[in-house]
């Protein structure tokens, strides 16, 4: 993943770059009330040569921290050990592990599932940030006599590979030591070291649909479009590797064949098969043969590229392939059900496209930053309104934030949190019906988030001065594709921050919100999903998940209805579903890296019994309750008691002496709507709660284990993780946050769904003596609207002698 300061401009609009100023204003604005006199444009006075949009920090050089008696010592090298690998460094990687086969045959079966960076022990992060990296932060390190031992360099970086093997079926997981000439010399051909290599028996990587550059025309496959206005342009062209495969596969299948002339359809280019993995139902789904069971559905028009093809499910066949032979294993042609007709209302393309009309009454509203972001950035760290914090990113997880701290004044700069990522989804649909009772994809670990990810370069998915990051991904067969633009930066104007006016003078202050927003969006089939983490200028941490995308349907025969759907058109079904997500999230409250002073609090609010302490019936309190271990922390949300919980430095305390905390606040949830019994909960067990709580381990990462992919074992990751009941009452605390929404669909979600929010906030919770936003300056606006309203309504003398 590499940053792109070049690119952060208006994604839509590219416009000049306003000059920098101490006080960047977040404005919010129509077309119709910007000036037209272009003498008091900000935008049309901009230099003809502005400075760059995205500040870099005021790096210290070794002089000037030398003469503050900080011991830097010379970088021995350019990346910081949590940043991204580089495009050069995956290059690396895979031809040093090509280059280990130990036959020609075995080199060309090789398939590059994965390539992801091994993260350092975090006082490695921490020794990088306190000496090697700026801001240079040797607070970060604990005192000790005789002062600190600093190495003259840092470990050289790893990376850790995912191998299929085509031949053998088997799956192997390899490390690598890179070092800084391998990823700089000749653009990374040089070879690294082999650290390790196992097999790793039993089981199924993640299929392989992979996203290439907008330059990727060489290969077919899965191509997705976009328009601008009435014109269709091409977004994204998916070098989908194994699912275009098994789509070739199975059109050429001669029985399948037929079954398409029996439902009246003789154009297969008009056929989707969207293949997806088995899971896991019985021992004929074991992963001892790499096996897809595909969904078909077929298009209306061949000329149109926006055309919906979810909008016609063919039913009633069942198809298994062997993905690594690409053959077809079994076809039965079940049930003749007939193809929905083409729904008038399928297409969501804009106006005379899609055969509506466009409302015409919106208009244009823009965010303008006259003096540019509040935010800096220097490489992947990002500094903005006393938060610092640095962007990563997995094909896997997709974006990652670590080490976000807090810059509190006179205490200097207090770290929340080492590492916080979604590592998880789970989709199971309430269907018992063939095939949906299959569905219930693990989208991150069964496909991978990231590498399902958007370049954001060529739409309006963020507004305002953004910067943006690029992210690099090996593919099947160890190429690396780059996602432009994949990571989106920017701030967002959040309406009131606070407020108070005093009834007596008539006099208020007030102050705007505004909030630092790190996004990436993902398209998994037919649903999107876009990954938000929110910064606020309170000391909020909001994580977001926005859901939208295309439902999958089912069809029905004439004058069927089906209880566990809604019918959304004539012959189309919409089955009921869930969808969940896991966060990860590594807390660090007041904590250096590698400290165990953590513990986490549940909060209940109780009602006082009737009696002496109760007399008028309308007392309660707030009840804590200590998780000493991790079988206690097996935990799940109560809106009728206002359940929380607190992350508590068992240390720190605030000006009342009480322990600095932050808490997490649960937003909209659901637990599975399924048996005990139920098959995706022998691999999803972790679903059975919506808290969890670990003692940190360093390779306890998925909540569902490494490989969900046909997992035959029972309860794999993190219930099995927690039958340790390792301590918590003085740790290196890790929260498993499970929350999810339970999706009854509506005519209204068709044939495009509109964003539903889901998500949950951490809080400070006695962490700072009073409120951090106290310190917001009011807008200039505010400050104009004020002396405004004081020069129309003088206070009258005798008031102010009497307050």
């Amino acid at each position: 993943m590499a940053p792109t300061q070049e690119k952060a401009t208006p994604p839509c609009c590219p416009s000049p770059t306003p000059p920098l100023s101490s006080k960047p204003i977040l404005q919010l604005r129509t077309a119709s009330s910007a000036s037209s006199d272009p003498a008091q444009d900000p935008i049309s006075t901009r230099p003809s040569v502005p400075p760059p949009l995205i500040r870099p920090l005021e790096t210290t050089s070794a002089n000037t921290a030398a003469a503050k008696g900080l011991p830097v010592m010379l970088r021995a090298q350019s990346s910081h050990p949590l940043e991204p690998l580089s495009a050069a460094e995956i290059s690396v990687a895979v031809a040093t592990v090509r280059a280990a086969g130990a036959t020609p045959e075995v080199r060309d079966s090789m398939r590059f599932v994965e390539v992801a960076l091994v993260e350092p022990d975090k006082r490695v992060v921490a020794l990088a940030d306190a000496y090697f990296f700026p801001p240079f932060q040797p607070s970060l390190l604990p005192r000790t006599k005789g002062g600190p031992m600093i190495p003259s360099k840092l470990p050289p970086r790893q990376a850790r590979l995912v191998v299929y093997n085509k031949k053998s079926n088997e799956t192997s997981v390899w490390v690598v030591e890179l070092s800084e000439v391998h990823a700089a010399t000749r653009g990374g051909h040089h070879r690294g070291k082999v650290i390790s290599s196992k097999v790793v028996p039993d089981v199924q990587p993640p299929m392989v649909y992979t996203a290439c550059p907008d330059s990727c025309f060489r290969l077919i496959l899965f191509v997705r479009y976009t328009f601008v206005k009435n014109n269709f342009v091409i977004l994204q062209v998916q070098d989908a590797m194994e699912y275009a495969e098994c789509e070739a596969v199975v059109k050429d299948h001669p029985p399948f064949r037929d079954a398409m002339k029996k439902r009246g359809i003789e154009d297969l280019d008009l056929v989707m098969v969207d293949p997806w993995c088995t899971g896991y139902h019985s021992e004929a789904d074991a992963p001892s043969r790499r096996l897809a069971k595909p969904l078909i559905f077929c298009r209306t028009e061949s000329d149109c590229p926006m055309e919906n093809g979810y909008a016609r499910p063919v039913e009633g066949i069942h198809v298994l392939v062997d993905m690594q032979n690409m053959v077809v294993l079994e076809f039965e042609d079940r049930k003749l059900v007939p193809l929905p007709p083409a729904d008038p209302l399928r297409n969501y393309t804009p106006g005379e496209t899609r055969g509506g009309v466009d409302r015409s009454d919106v208009k244009p509203l823009k965010i303008v930053q006259p003096e540019g972001p509040s935010f800096r950035v220097n490489g992947h760290f990002v500094e903005w309104q006393k938060w610092n914090f640095r962007i990563g990113f997995t094909s896997r997880e997709g974006l990652v934030i670590y080490s976000v701290a807090y810059i509190d004044g006179s205490r200097g700069r207090r770290p929340v949190a080492h590492r916080l990522s979604f590592v998880e989804m789970v989709v199971p649909y309430g269907d018992p019906n063939d095939p949906h009772y299959r569905k219930n994809a693990f989208d991150a670990g069964e496909d991978g988030l990231g590498k399902n990810a958007h370049s954001l370069k060529k739409g309006c998915d963020c507004l305002g001065y953004i910067k943006y990051f690029d992210a690099h991904f090996t593919n099947f067969t160890g190429g690396v594709e780059t996602i432009e633009n994949c990571v989106c930066l920017h701030e967002e104007d959040h309406g009131m921050l606070w407020k108070h006016q005093d009834w007596r003078t008539g006099l208020a202050e007030v102050r705007r919100s505004r909030r630092l927003t790190v996004s990436f969006i993902c398209t998994v089939a037919n649903y999107e999903y876009g990954f938000y983490w929110h910064f606020y200028q309170d000391g909020k941490i909001e994580a977001e998940v926005r859901l939208t995308g295309i439902l999958s349907l089912g069809a029905l025969q004439p004058g069927e209805t089906r209880k566990y759907g809604t019918t959304i058109a004539p012959g189309l079904y919409a089955p009921v579903h869930q969808h969940f997500f896991v966060a990860r999230l590594d807390m660090a409250v007041d904590s250096k890296p590698g400290e165990t002073f953590n513990q986490v609090v549940e909060v209940n609010v109780k009602v006082e019994e009737p009696g002496k302490n109760n007399v008028h019936s309308n007392a309660f309190y707030a009840e804590e309750k200590l998780l000493k271990s991790e079988l206690q922390a097996m935990r799940d949300c109560n809106p009728l008691s206002a359940r929380h919980w607190i992350v508590r430095h068992t240390r720190n305390v605030n000006r009342t002496g009480q322990l600095t905390g932050y808490k997490l606040v649960p937003g909209s949830n659901c637990l599975p709507l399924a048996g005990s019994e139920a098959k995706f909960l022998r691999r999803a067990a972790f679903l059975k709660h919506n808290l969890w709580v670990t003692s940190y381990a360093r390779d306890e990462m998925y909540p569902g284990g490494e490989f969900p992919n046909q997992n035959p074992r029972i309860g794999e990751g993190l219930a099995t993780w927690v039958q340790q009941d390792r301590s918590l009452e003085e740790a290196d605390i890790v929260l498993w946050y499970v929350f999810g929404v339970t999706h009854i669909p509506r005519l209204e979600d068709w044939p495009v769904m509109p964003v539903e929010h889901i998500g949950f906030t951490l809080m400070p919770h006695g962490f700072f003596n009073c409120s951090t936003a106290v310190d917001v300056p009011p807008s200039t606006c505010e400050m104009d609207l004020k002396e405004n309203e004081m020069a129309a309504k003088p206070i009258q003398n005798g008031l102010i002698a009497k307050l």
